[in-house]
């Protein structure tokens, strides 16, 4: 059994094998080793390449090595950035859980916590305890405010998506849980993409982490075919509507800049026959999840979404991502194509480009080191002219540290280490 030659235990093995994971992806391989040694890791590798397992195994190992009777307390503590990703990844700790041969009484409780629903339920199912607790920081701060939770016996901490939660919008949140965490502890961080500032950030909370960087391969790796078609800004959703019709797209999941936009495009496609529907960050939780379930049994054609879906989305054979508006940034971009080729199963992701994105799809591909042609469908020739050029770089998100990156950097050399 392959997973057996990374160093996990049979029972971690054979429940594995129960979930369909037939042989370690190249992220497991070089990842599952290096953390059941106890040591840092900064894991660098594609959407799709297998990374939740890479940690979840890993931090199960521990719990078939304790020994019986151990009392419980949460011993593995999982952040990530969004509560889509966090049901995913309880998901499939709870799932490797029920599958491990009985060694001790109990299996390892678990508890998933993010926001947008009541804590309530929360609160009550950490009564008793939980050994592996993924969470959200926002609400994990809150239910560790109700002392419905401590962490000073966590031994792993685990940030999945680390690139975005080591950034600026989650850093106050981040500081204050890394501030409940005992030290020594190990440390992994996971992501598709490590900018330099975010680099910089990370390396002053590990201690002498090993560095694994799973570069992209043409048998694990997305396998995504990428398309730029020119038109006017007025014109997209007819020609979104177009394609959808005339190339047979079955699912579509089109990138927007906006909450507004992303409703009012679902509603045009609607109005034209097309099962479409948005999915945002100002839905209840509720209805996010819902969606996403509807989707993922076939009930909609079409998503219409913000970047909210661009991290820890997994929606098996996504056939076709749409960009009708541009991510802000080339790592957006990463994450936005992301959602399809997944898995060895090929993908088609389509930029919409207008004159006034012109420039910036410019610098996205050169930061991507790629180079599209520009297309022009019949019917949907461009009329409109570019704007003058833009001081500075047009708007796209640079790679270079700005002096904030450089500022929150220093801050973390001097003084985060490990808390």
């Amino acid at each position: 059994m392959p997973f057996l030659s990374l160093g996990l235990a049979p029972t971690l093995a054979h429940a594995a094998q129960a979930l369909g994971f037939v042989a370690p992806t190249p992220i497991q391989t070089l990842a599952i080793p290096a953390a059941l040694t106890g040591a840092d890791l900064l894991a660098t590798a594609q959407t799709g390449s297998g990374k939740t397992a890479s940690y979840v195994l890993p931090l199960l190992q521990a719990f078939v090595q304790l020994p019986p009777q151990s009392p419980r307390r949460t011993r593995a503590l999982v952040l990530v950035p969004t509560r889509e990703l966090a049901a995913q990844v309880g998901e499939v700790v709870r799932s490797l859980a029920q599958h491990m041969a009985q060694r001790a009484p109990e299996r390892p409780r678990v508890a998933v916590l993010f926001g947008g629903v009541s804590i309530n339920p929360q609160l009550m199912a950490l009564r008793g305890g939980a050994d592996v607790v993924v969470a959200t920081p926002g609400r994990l701060l809150d239910v560790v405010q109700h002392n419905a939770l401590k962490l000073d016996r966590v031994q792993t901490l685990v940030l999945d998506e680390a690139d975005r939660l080591l950034d600026l919008g989650f850093a106050d949140e981040l500081q204050r849980v890394l501030a409940l965490l005992p030290t020594p502890r190990q440390n992994l961080f996971f992501s598709a993409t490590f900018p330099d500032a975010v680099q910089a950030l990370a390396a002053g909370l590990l201690r002498l982490p090993q560095r694994i960087d799973v570069p992209a391969d043409d048998n694990v790796a997305p396998l995504v075919t990428q398309r730029a078609i020119q038109v006017d800004t007025t014109r997209r959703t007819q020609l979104l509507r177009h394609l959808i019709e005339t190339e047979g797209w079955p699912r579509v999941l089109v990138f927007v800049a906006t909450q507004h936009a992303a409703t009012t495009v679902a509603g045009k496609l609607n109005r034209g026959d097309c099962y479409a529907t948005p999915f945002h960050g100002g839905l209840s939780q509720g209805a996010r999840q819902e969606v996403l379930e509807e989707f993922k049994e076939h009930r909609w054609n079409v998503v219409v979404t913000t970047d909210l879906a661009a991290r820890g989305i997994d929606i098996e054979a996504m056939p076709v991502v749409v960009n009708y508006d541009l991510p802000r940034s080339a790592v957006d971009h990463v994450h936005r194509i992301g959602r399809t080729g997944r898995a060895g199963v090929e993908g088609l992701a389509v930029s919409f480009v207008t004159a006034a994105s012109l420039a910036h799809w410019q610098l996205i591909q050169k930061r991507q080191g790629m180079s599209l042609p520009l297309e022009t469908l019949p019917g949907f020739e461009p009329t409109e002219t570019p704007p003058p050029p833009a001081p500075g770089n047009g708007g796209i998100k640079g790679t270079r540290p700005s002096k904030k990156d450089k500022l929150r950097a220093a801050a973390a050399a001097r003084g985060t280490g490990q808390g």
